[in-house]
């Protein structure tokens, strides 16, 4: 990646270690903030979300003992990661991951007012063949099975621009899927540079060569994704939902009037 991107990811290095949301000697959630990768890099320790806790774990009563990471979440991407720190409670949460029965909750600020106040998006997601960006997926007929459910929290305005506030439950696990469901159906996730308007934007960052056209565009230099609840079956924890606010900038955009 280019040096010119660095400035996206900055805010990132200056957060704590990480943002514990729940701890035990079992179990360690945390707060990811967007700008940080969950998998380490060639930077240093505090470049990825796992460094940072096998550096906060020897100080914190778990050292030397298993971690498994349970889910990841894209680089700009906020909110909840879960952290097994027992072999059998790892096992069986993710079991109860892929079979669907942990339950989560995301927020995001789109572009636009949805004329709906509830809707599901069952568009099956594939490669986007036509698109010049190789990770980029979209809806396709034979694509594999996704199902996101989204409903309008509320609508406010800033210069001129409308935007809104939504929540998304993915009943499926697929990459992308709840930008990818959003942008499909005509919601593009704000400061989204691969599903907003323009794909071009996405190779320019990458390449350090945004213009203050595609900044204005962005309105925002991270995209406004945060994985803010989780509910797990009775039993696996002493806790069956938990939730984390977004970040202060999430939460300013949307303090605006409508």
């Amino acid at each position: 990646m280019s040096p010119e991107t660095d400035p996206f990811y900055r805010e990132a290095e200056r957060h704590p270690l990480i943002q514990v949301v729940y701890h035990s000697g079992r179990c360690l959630i945390v707060n990811k903030p967007s700008g940080l990768v969950t998998h380490p890099t060639k930077g240093d320790a505090w470049s990825s979300l796992i460094s940072r806790v096998k550096m906060y774990l020897p100080d914190h009563g778990s050292a030397g003992g298993p971690m498994h990471l349970i889910n990841r979440l894209d680089r700009e991407t906020s909110g909840l990661v879960v952290f097994c720190l027992e072999n059998e409670l790892a096992l069986n949460i993710r079991r109860a991951w892929e079979s669907g029965m942990v339950r989560k909750s995301y927020c995001a600020i789109v572009h636009g007012i949805p004329s709906w106040t509830a809707i599901t998006c069952t568009g099956s997601l594939g490669n986007d063949e036509s698109s010049p960006v190789f990770i980029k997926d979209c809806v396709r007929p034979d694509g594999r099975r996704s199902r996101t459910a989204f409903r309008f929290i509320r609508s406010f305005r800033i210069d001129g621009r409308h935007f809104s506030l939504v929540e998304a439950r993915p009943e499926t696990g697929r990459k992308h899927q709840i930008r990818i469901h959003l942008a499909h159906l005509g919601f593009p996730i704000v400061g989204d540079k691969l599903y907003g308007a323009d794909e071009e934007i996405y190779l320019r960052f990458i390449s350090g060569t945004l213009t203050a056209e595609d900044r204005s565009r962005l309105c925002i230099p991270r995209h406004a994704l945060h994985a803010a609840g989780l509910e797990f079956p009775v039993g696996l924890l002493p806790f069956t939902r938990i939730d984390t606010p977004p970040e202060p900038w999430f939460q300013q955009w949307c303090s605006y009037e409508t």
